[in-house]
């Protein structure tokens, strides 16, 4: 008997759930939803993210004393101001309410749930901070060639990814999988795959060019393997290269006294985008370089380009 067809006589949130292990019963649960949202084009990220909420969710959904069947709106809104209180961040208020409305769906389209109560759920409006980013000769100063440089093929990488990533404004992920071919040296363009397995392709500058072909010649062949595969950028053992150490290469190489402790890749996406803005580029355009599926998301940036120039405004105009 399945857990959502309780014996005769037996309340509602008792019956086979109660009685089996429920560890095991969620567990199961959420390894098919795992399948579910990897074959729908999530993120590993976003994957890990909304199993971890789940989890919590189902924690409580313990503490209650319900089975999968119970989970309704009353429950949702009760973990949610629970989390609330706990100090979560809007952002982490704003995922969880994702990955509720995306749980209780999937458990309603494959018959757990008799009524979805995920569309009742309101979603918090994250605050979107502003960016750290660089601005123009901060990134001029940062970019040139340092003492540090040499051609060992850790340094020619470093500065390879780090071209990369401010040149495109693409994200750190993207960049690790990109892979020889999605280079097209001719039309200085990247092809580059996106979030939901969706490619883009994205102009790329000379400088950066360089920089690749420098790692190509004289830094990728040491650590080349015969399984290394088609991957651009490799890790010294010869695998594609992980995001751990693309962020760490970044760190490194923009260690300076522009940037102080450094800049992260994400910093970088945003300075990309900041000065695209600022030197006069559409915003429907840096949408489109930077991935993104919403122009709300690209907006940000306009936000920066304002505040600087309110700042200069009020210094500089006689009557700010």
């Amino acid at each position: 008997m399945s857990e959502d067809h309780p014996p005769h006589g037996t309340s509602r949130g008792q019956g086979e759930d109660a009685a089996a292990d429920p560890h095991a019963a969620h567990a199961e649960l959420l390894a098919a939803f795992r399948g579910h949202l990897e074959s729908a084009g999530r993120s590993r990220h976003t994957v890990r993210a909304y199993l971890s909420d789940l989890r919590g969710l189902l924690a409580h959904l313990d503490d209650a004393g319900g089975g999968i069947r119970d989970i309704d709106i009353a429950l949702l809104r009760d973990w949610l101001s629970r989390s609330h209180e706990a100090g979560a961040a809007r952002s982490t208020m704003a995922r969880r309410t994702a990955a509720a409305r995306g749980f209780t769906a999937f458990l309603h389209r494959s018959g757990r749930l008799a009524v979805d109560p995920g569309p009742l759920l309101a979603t918090p409006a994250p605050r979107r901070p502003l960016p750290d980013v660089l601005d123009e000769e901060q990134a001029h100063m940062a970019l040139r060639p340092n003492g540090e440089d040499d051609e060992s093929p850790t340094s020619l990488r470093r500065t390879a990814i780090v071209e990369v990533l401010y040149a495109t404004g693409i994200r750190v992920a993207e960049l690790c999988a990109l892979d020889l071919d999605d280079v097209d040296r001719d039309r200085r363009t990247l092809r580059v795959h996106g979030k939901g397995g969706k490619d883009r392709v994205v102009p790329i500058g000379v400088p950066a060019l360089d920089a690749v072909d420098r790692w190509l010649y004289a830094g990728r062949p040491h650590w080349a393997t015969p399984n290394s595969g088609p991957a651009l950028f490799l890790g010294a053992r010869g695998g594609r290269l992980g995001t751990r150490t693309a962020r760490r290469d970044v760190h490194e190489r923009m260690r300076n006294e522009e940037t102080g402790d450094g800049i992260s890749p994400h910093g970088l996406r945003h300075s990309a985008a900041t000065h695209l803005l600022n030197g006069g580029a559409d915003l429907r355009s840096v949408q489109e370089i930077l991935g993104h599926s919403s122009l709300r998301s690209t907006q940000i940036y306009t936000h920066v380009s304002i505040e600087r120039l309110t700042r200069a405004y009020n210094q500089a105009h006689p009557r700010a």
